[in-house]
């Protein structure tokens, strides 16, 4: 089996930081030790020098859309595609999901699977529930044992048949989660004060008044309706991307009462505001729930900061500039923007402005939190003897601008366009085999291995 001798580095892990090399034969990391001597090691092997660099464990995108069919089109990045930006990003497996056809969720499942072939790097699945049926334990089960850990409700999007209307229907789900050591993940809008607001709306419908037709306020309603079902069921939930500093005072009080929450957020809530909506290329930036204002990009920050925050995903849904702006009603735009390449960078330059975010704690806000929340670890998520070699070098003081010329999204743009970021990423291996380095991307198409959910 080939064999790889990364030298040198400092290796990054969720408590400690310390220079020593890894030994990777095949797929695996077979030692880590201080100081391993190449020529002691039988049969060829490659060394690579990690002097004066970060090796820290794979990313794991928890929270993607690739290669998404959606409104009567598709997002820019197909599976092969996604695969090199987030390689470029250091991103090694990604989360992404299975709709529900509302017939079967193992046909679902199995749809998106067959779908994701292409893909150059590792990938896992969310399953998506948008309808209560009789047998929707029995369906959970065949799911599950396919590898399914967790599935994905909405509290919105009545309009397009993603909505479990019914509270004794949506417990009954929640239930049938919990008997089986399914997690439920959800996506956290109130759809009635959604469409209340539009009823009452008298302005127009442009990009910037997107975040007044879908206000913090339905977040924050939709939080404490599920976190109420999930306290008389006495489990825990996954709460997606959140956005608003109610939506965070909510989650404070529902944890107050004693409900275990796992809360995600994303860059563009952590660091754009709704200003970015303004102008004619508004458009670009509109995503739901929408972008909220300084105050609570402050609010998260502080939160993610303080650990209330275990999850920074993307929710990486791209389209290109000519797809966002087909349309200017918010209504009609499609919604979402790339993101997994930026994740990173956009994550350490805060950390070191901030002062009080270490590359552990990135660690695990990136890839062992992921891992540990969606049933990857100690398969992935970690470096240690045993767990899949995804590795990634990362240079720590490297500054370079985000821009369409620097990132690799087919979507053609960034939603950070213009910011400068220090750190970089050299080099990405993938179950020991290098996917990228010296920036050119060496993935193999199909490459990519289904990983499933162990709880």
């Amino acid at each position: 089996m080939a064999k790889l001798l990364i030298k040198d580095g400092l290796l990054i892990d969720t408590e400690w930081k310390r220079h020593q090399d890894i030994l990777i034969e095949g797929s695996k990391i077979i030692r880590i030790a201080p100081d391993i001597d190449a020529e002691k090691i039988r049969g060829p092997v490659t060394v690579i020098n990690a002097d004066g660099l970060c090796v820290l464990p794979g990313l794991i995108d928890a929270h993607t859309h690739y290669h998404l069919v959606s409104r009567g089109t598709v997002t820019a990045d197909s599976f092969g595609e996604a695969s090199k930006l987030a390689a470029f990003g250091g991103v090694t497996t990604v989360v992404d999901f299975a709709d529900d056809n509302k017939k079967s969720l193992l046909s679902s499942f199995e749809a998106r699977r067959k779908e994701m072939r292409p893909m150059g790097i590792d990938y896992a699945l969310h399953q998506g529930v948008y309808s209560f049926r009789g047998d929707i334990k029995k369906e959970l089960e065949d799911v599950k044992k396919k590898g399914i850990g967790t599935i994905k409700i909405f509290t919105t999007y009545k309009n397009v048949g993603y909505l479990v209307e019914k509270r004794e229907e949506l417990k009954e789900i929640f239930k049938a989660c919990k008997e089986l050591g399914i997690m439920v993940s959800i996506h956290c809008e109130d759809d009635k004060i959604i469409e209340e607001t539009e009823k009452r709306w008298k302005g127009t419908y442009l990009p910037k008044d997107h975040p007044d037709l879908r206000p913090a306020r339905a977040e924050a309603e939709a939080i404490k309706y599920v976190g109420e079902i999930a306290k008389e069921l006495d489990m825990g939930l996954y709460i997606v991307h959140l956005s608003s500093k109610e939506g965070l005072e909510e989650v404070r009080r529902l944890r107050n009462r004693g409900v275990h929450l796992t809360i995600e957020t994303t860059p563009h809530y952590l660091f754009l505001d709704r200003s970015k909506l303004e102008g004619q290329d508004g458009a670009l930036f509109l995503m739901t729930p929408p972008l909220r204002t300084e105050d609570d990009n402050k609010a998260l920050q502080s939160a993610l900061l303080e650990g209330e925050i275990q999850v920074v995903a993307t929710d990486h849904c791209a389209f290109t500039r000519k797809q966002k702006l087909e349309s200017s009603d918010c209504r009609t735009i499609y919604p979402g923007i790339p993101g997994t390449e930026e994740l990173l960078p956009l994550l350490h330059t805060f950390a070191i402005s901030s002062g009080c975010l270490s590359l552990s704690q990135i660690v695990n806000l990136l890839s062992t939190g992921p891992a540990k929340a969606f049933g990857l670890y100690p398969k992935k998520g970690v470096l240690q003897e045993g767990s899949d070699a995804d590795v990634v070098l990362f240079h720590p003081d490297l500054s370079w601008q985000i821009n369409s010329e620097t990132i690799h999204s087919a979507s053609g743009y960034s939603a950070y366009d213009g910011m400068t970021v220090t750190g970089k990423v050299l080099m990405t291996i993938l179950r020991g085999r290098i996917i990228m380095g010296d920036g050119i991307y060496l993935g193999i198409e199909g490459d990519g291995q289904y990983v499933k959910a162990e709880r």
